[in-house]
């Protein structure tokens, strides 16, 4: 581990240069999580007291500092590493389930109801306990739901903490779970293991104990990072006993939700040494093409970055719950004016016939007023089932079963994973069918992460792959013993022209894939083994190592290529790296001839302003020509492009620019940009040599799915925390941005939103219009907006610029036709989210797939996790779980309008059958002296909705269609109606209320107009109740017939069982035999049979039904056709429109060419390269510190946090 004599002071510069490359451009990136979308509570000056003191191996000195918790209470401040992201726990489940339950109004209302039936037994009309044993059904279903989902959370943080891990024990690593961590604890990882907590990085194998993470499930990049330890542990901390006498002392901020920013030192043996970022890794990374490496615990469980960055759990209404309960309000008020109404009625007829029959004694001692107190209360107790229990017990059911067909759905089965969907939650349903907004993530999400070779265009000559023909069945590459079989590109006419070796257009193109690059190469079983910062940078390199161009090997000061079979070794004179602001990569070369070549690589947007401009050749000219045509078509192709162009330097000019390279790179001000000035001198009049073209796979059906969507008037904003390039050709593969589409910049948004201001509130128009922005764009824009955003709205000034700023944000993005958020955190994510469901009334709906997506997830109102190769975080803290993009498709289109509209036929149903059978309660009032007196048989009451009327409404809100699910997909224009709210709204319930009083005044009035004057069949009160039962049983039974769409076997045995039900219930209940057994109870002896054997009385109750059902269907047919009128008529007027839409109001893309330059790499590499840190030492100078065995065996192969 050693270094010779002499380079030390080198290599401590090199340390401390290390960072900041890559904190120059994480700083950018940390911005966005220290001002107001990183939340304010995290912002802290960088000059403040450290106060988070960790010694290492000392577990005693960390457990001495306490925090102080409610009033004069401490605990311990430093946390284990036992994470816990359920919402209950054995002493919390029961108390806060019930209160969130009896946050419902519907609980609160029928609460009420039985504490009066049980208070005041003599004016119920029924036992309290008929109304207390539903309500418990209710609660206990709720509470299991509740309980299920729970216990799921409880099994995944189970897994999560029983993760095994070796941590350092005395003098030996043993191998622990994630949860028996502390800070403090020295913990050792190899390849493709999980970080389990934030970790100062204290030594690892590889040079300069360098480690490399993969961060994909933190921030959505997928480029390797680097991290390196500080020097002084990597000089000293070289075996396990040197780890176990480690007692260094880590004093630090405070924990966090900062993902890209650290500060802190590290206080060893009376020395302190700085510590940043780059010298951190993070819980949940991914160790990558590192042997083995050794971290001291900092931040352990809740404490650590990523926790908290996922934000705490949200209790998730729907739209229709929130609007159920305003009408449980308006139902309560409405029972309660009806019956002071009816009280009024009672007391005016008692006082009335006290005065008129004042001989008459009074039977009890109770005043008028106490009376009619009491008969308020007995009204409000027989005119409660106007909210029925019955209701809201059904749709539990409904809502469990539409969550089991979500399951059962083959066609969301992924059969490579063996991974069906999974309603995770079985209360959401409905919204599925509302969603107006889709927040994804992009990585893993709508990409599979994986980068092929799909073209190239060389000397202005676009070389396409061919397609595969049984003529060309065999490996053409077999010539070439380097070369990858996972290479898919194959051309044959560019091979042959390879292997001819005469182009040298060709072989330059070639040469600078093979040269240009950060790639770092081992042999591994007599293979190469390449291990690339960027999936990008290894396409590139594999399609050259198989066109006969192999990197074999790089030193320091060198790089060594086979071409063609021949051994070529290229000094490297210079690097100069990538970054997101010069959008290039170069090298400087001298090649075995001697002559000195620059080899560039980056975007055309810069590369082409440096192509040489003096006396361009009609054959260059033309060749440029082709290949801006070739640019063009690969980006609307949406491939990843990079221009690749060289030019030859003379010596001369080399040792001219070689000097004030070496100026500028000594520099202790300012050194940046002085290299940027530099690389800028060399880096004029290239020559272009052609480009290449990757692929980032989409997802299968994404494409497509993203297409529905728009057609079903649903918006997709893209938040990722990937590079802007990349983000943005995303959006143009997956037709989110298209080519006719101006993309609002950084630089535009605020002068729009300046103009919101100044109009009054109008937005300028932006049809045609999308947003591309950064995190840090959106940090400036409302920083200091941010505590209003999570503060309560009454605490906002409804006039401050802030919220201005903050509200025209939110409007513009939204008429946007797209929006991409890159470089954002996970907590901006979720703000995003709020952000919208603040300022718009909409369903929202957030999917991912990693452990940075689990705070949108829970913030949105329906949360969709797909199981993705970064770990099941996403699946556990999310609503509904898929195995690919393209199911939510099926997902809202299908499942989602199917429940929307089956539970909105469901509730105008059944609000309109309980009218109809509850309201003559109200007009029965009116004949019987304003008691409370029921008309309905007690048995009739009780079972018109459990068996009389329950297997018609579960059919529709369990298998109602009203299109196939073919249909539903065909015509994504049908969902639009959920998010308008279209079917169940305050309109439709007011038209179930009127159609329900519409029934029962035709029920009531007409066999009382029949039976009026005269002496039959119905002058008796038991007859007339049977027949008003009977009447209003058909009638609501007609309703469902007219209901249902969708008819199948199922349907006629439902309502076929339920009028079964009534005749046998009835016949049952009337019998002599349960009359003589109680004759209160069953006191309608032999009236069905009695009254129905009159011809008269089934032509009353067909005379209802008739009126009840026949204007109704006329109205109806009536409605449907001017309906239809009224859509063609505004067809026709919204093509008017449009064409006369003057074309100045709209704003259009401009006509250049678009660059769908992408790269994803980090700034750093070729710093690492040139000054020797990254590269191996030959075996007798390699760092001594081999990997140690644990003593136990155990594999760490296991899912993100």
């Amino acid at each position: 581990m050693g270094d010779p004599l002499g380079t030390g002071g080198a290599r401590k510069r090199c340390l401390f240069k290390l960072g900041s490359p890559e904190n120059h451009e994480r700083r950018s990136e940390s911005s966005t999580s220290m001002g107001s979308l990183g939340y304010g509570e995290d912002v802290q000056k960088e000059n403040s007291v450290f106060s988070w003191e960790v010694k290492a191996n000392d577990r005693t000195y960390n457990n001495q500092f306490k925090e102080r918790i409610f009033l004069c209470g401490q605990r311990k401040k430093y946390k284990g590493n036992r994470i816990c992201t359920a919402k209950y726990n054995f002493f919390s489940f029961l108390p806060l389930n019930l209160y969130e339950q009896f946050c419902r109004m519907s609980n609160l209302y029928f609460l009420f109801i039985i504490i009066l039936q049980g208070v005041f037994p003599n004016i119920s009309t029924m036992p309290w306990f008929t109304l207390l044993a539903p309500l418990i059904c209710l609660l206990i279903i709720r509470a299991i739901r509740d309980l299920v989902d729970d216990i799921g959370r409880h099994r995944s943080d189970r897994i999560i903490n029983n993760r095994p891990c070796q941590m350092l024990v005395g003098e030996s690593f043993l191998c622990k779970k994630w949860q028996d961590l502390r800070v403090g604890d020295l913990v050792r990882l190899h390849g493709d293991n999980i970080v389990p907590a934030d970790m100062l990085l204290l030594a690892s194998t590889e040079p300069s104990s360098l480690c490399y993470v993969e961060t994909a499930d933190i921030d959505g990049e997928t480029n390797l990072k680097y991290r390196q330890a500080p020097i002084v542990t990597h000089h000293e901390l070289n075996d396990v006993r040197s780890m176990a006498s480690f007692q260094g002392k880590v004093v630090c901020e405070e924990p966090n939700s900062r993902m890209h920013y650290f500060m802190g030192r590290l206080e060893w043996e009376g020395k302190k040494y700085p510590l940043d970022s780059g010298n951190i890794l993070l819980r949940g990374c991914k160790i990558r093409n590192t042997d083995t490496c050794y971290g001291m615990v900092i931040y352990a469980g809740v404490d650590t970055k990523i926790m908290k960055n996922c934000g705490k759990i949200y209790l998730k209404r729907t739209k229709m719950d929130e609007m159920m309960n305003r009408l449980v309000i308006v139902i309560f008020m409405s029972v309660v004016l009806i019956s002071m109404a009816l009280t009024l009625g009672f007391w005016s007829n008692v006082t009335k016939f006290k005065v008129k029959h004042y001989y008459v004694p009074e039977k009890y001692t109770y005043g008028v007023i106490s009376k009619s107190f009491f008969m308020f209360l007995s009204f409000l107790i027989l005119l409660s089932v106007m909210m029925p229990m019955a209701m809201f017990i059904i749709a539990e059911f409904i809502y469990l079963g539409n969550s089991i067909f979500i399951d059962w759905d083959m066609e969301m089965y992924y059969e490579p994973q063996d991974m069906p969907a999974k309603a995770r939650s079985t209360s959401l349903n409905v919204q599925l069918g509302q969603v107006e907004y889709i927040f994804s993530d992009k990585t893993g999400t709508l990409t599979q992460n994986i980068m092929t070779f799909k073209k190239c265009c060389i000397n202005g000559i676009v070389y396409d792959p061919e397609e595969e023909s049984p003529l060309h069945k065999e490996n053409p590459y077999l010539w070439n013993k380097f070369a990858d079989g996972k290479l898919l590109f194959q051309n044959m006419r560019l091979l042959h022209i390879v292997r001819e070796n005469k182009d040298m257009v060709v072989q330059e193109f070639w040469r600078l894939l093979a040269v240009c690059h950060t790639v770092m190469v081992e042999e591994k079983d007599n293979q190469l083994l390449y291990q690339a910062a960027s999936p990008d940078e290894e396409a590139l390199v594999t399609a050259a190592r198989n066109f006969g161009y192999v990197f074999l090997a790089r030193t320091q000061d060198s790089i060594t290529v086979m071409e063609l079979g021949e051994e070529r070794v290229y000094q490297v004179l210079a690097m100069m790296d990538f970054n997101s602001i010069r959008k290039r990569m170069s090298v400087l070369v001298r090649n075995p001839e001697g002559n000195i070549y620059l080899y560039t690589k980056g975007a055309d947007t810069v590369l082409f302003d440096r192509l040489s401009k003096k006396d361009l050749y009609k054959k260059e000219q033309t060749m440029k020509t082709a290949t801006e045509e070739a640019l063009t078509s690969f980006a609307e192709e949406t491939l990843r492009t990079l221009c690749l162009a060289y030019k030859k330097v003379d010596e001369a000019v080399y040792e001219q620019w070689r000097h004030r390279h070496k100026e500028a790179s000594i520099l202790l001000q300012n050194r940046a940009q002085a290299l940027h000035q530099v690389y800028e001198e060399m880096e004029q009049n290239l020559q272009l040599l052609g480009v290449t073209a990757i692929e980032d796979k989409l997802q299968n059906g994404v494409l497509e799915t993203i297409q529905c969507f728009k057609q079903g008037n649903i918006k997709v904003w893209v938040l990722t925390g990937d590079k802007q390039e990349t983000a943005v050709n995303i959006g143009f593969a997956c037709q989110l941005l298209s080519e006719d589409m101006r993309i609002l910049d950084e630089e535009e948004i605020p002068q729009l939103l300046e103009a919101y201001r100044e109009n009054s509130s109008n937005l300028p128009h932006v049809k045609m219009a999308a947003m591309v922005v950064t995190g840090e764009f959106l940090d400036q824009l409302m920083k200091s907006a941010t505590r209003m955003v999570i503060n309560s709205k009454n605490s906002i000034p409804l006039r401050s610029p802030e919220v201005w700023r903050e509200r025209a944000f939110v409007e513009l993005a939204s008429r946007c036709c797209a929006v991409i958020c890159c470089r954002v955190t996970p907590k901006q994510k979720a703000l995003i989210v709020r952000l919208v469901k603040k300022y718009y009334n909409v369903v929202t709906l957030a999917i991912g797939d990693g452990a940075n997506d689990v705070n949108m997830i829970k913030t949105a109102d329906i949360g969709v996790g797909l199981a993705g190769q970064e770990g099941m975080q996403a699946v556990q803290n999310s609503d509904y779980m898929l195995a690919q993009f393209c199911f939510l498709r099926r997902l809202l289109f299908v499942h989602g309008r199917w429940s929307y509209m089956r539970v909105c036929k469901f509730l105008r149903y059944f609000i309109y059958k309980t009218l109809a059978i509850m309201m003559v309660q109200i007009w029965f009032a009116f004949y019987n002296g304003f008691t409370a007196q029921p008309l309905y048989e007690g048995w009739f009451l009780a079972l018109f909705n459990l068996l009389y009327t329950t297997l018609p409404v579960l059919y529709i809100g369990l298998f109602e269609q009203d299109v196939s699910d073919e249909q539903s997909l065909e015509l994504p224009q049908l969902y639009i109606a959920g998010q308008k709210d279209e079917l169940f709204n305050y309109w439709v319930f007011l038209q179930a209320i009127a159609h329900g009083m519409t029934t029962s005044l035709v029920n009531f009035f007409m066999t009382l107009w029949i039976s009026y004057d005269t002496i039959g069949p119905l002058s008796d009160y038991q007859s007339f109740a049977t027949v008003m039962a009977l009447s209003g049983l058909l009638s609501v039974t007609m309703e469902v017939i007219l209901t249902i769409k969708y008819w199948t076997i199922l349907s006629v045995m439902a309502i076929s069982f339920s009028l079964c039900f009534y005749v046998v219930i009835t016949w049952t209940s009337q019998s002599v035999w349960f009359f003589t057994l109680s004759p209160k109870t069953f006191p309608f002896l032999y009236v069905d049979r009695n009254v129905l054997s009159h011809p008269s009385i089934p032509l009353v109750v067909l005379l209802n039904v008739s009126l009840n059902t026949l204007p109704v269907l006329a109205l109806r047919v009536i409605y449907q056709a001017l309906k239809q009128l009224r859509l063609k008529e505004e067809k026709e007027e919204e093509e008017e429109e449009v064409m006369e839409i003057p074309t100045e109001e709209i704003i259009t893309a401009p006509h250049a060419r678009r660059s769908s330059y992408a790269f994803s790499h980090q700034e750093g590499y070729a710093n690492l390269i040139t000054k020797g840190t990254i590269l191996r030492r030959s075996p007798g100078d390699h760092r001594h510190m081999q990997p140690m065995p644990s003593d136990e065996e155990f594999s760490t192969s296991a899912d993100v946090i």
